[in-house]
């Protein structure tokens, strides 16, 4: 059974893409994904990728943070700066999508530094857990401990 909010998101998808009039084969392509895989979402079967909503909400010209909120990737009651702020991230070409996700988990781990909680996902948890991160200028340490210099620094 689909969760209600991958049955809202499907609804408000259609209807998006209805008022675009744009045909369910047209925004597949648009957007880069399959033509099932799209239906599926639209009829809340499927709960897709942060990438995948943004590819969406390109095609359609509208906030891929609707999108991230209607599919409870962001809570809707979070920070509108930090809402932007991972959206930039998550929509960045240039990076793939195991640098998106590192870079979110430190953005994360100096929010919580500085006292602004926000929820994080058990792959961040576990990350933070095992004491491994970057420093801001790019060395790699664990439990605050430089193992290795960034030749780029």
């Amino acid at each position: 059974m689909a969760s209600l909010n991958v049955g809202n998101l499907g609804e408000y998808l259609r209807e998006q893409r209805r008022n675009a009039q744009l045909s369910l084969r047209q925004l597949a392509d648009a957007a880069g994904v399959s033509n099932p895989y799209l239906s599926q979402i639209e009829r809340g079967l499927r709960k897709p990728s942060a990438e995948v909503l943004q590819q969406v909400a390109k095609a359609l010209r509208i906030s891929a943070e609707t999108l991230y909120v209607r599919a409870g990737i962001l809570d809707a009651e979070r920070d509108r700066d930090d809402v932007e702020t991972r959206a930039v991230i998550l929509a960045d070409p240039s990076l793939n999508e195991r640098q998106k996700q590192v870079l979110l988990q430190v953005y994360e781990s100096f929010r919580k530094e500085n006292g602004f909680g926000a929820d994080v996902d058990a792959d961040a948890d576990a990350d933070a857990d095992s004491g491994a991160g970057a420093d801001v200028d790019g060395d790699a340490t664990v439990d605050g401990a430089e193992t290795v210099k960034n030749p780029h620094s």
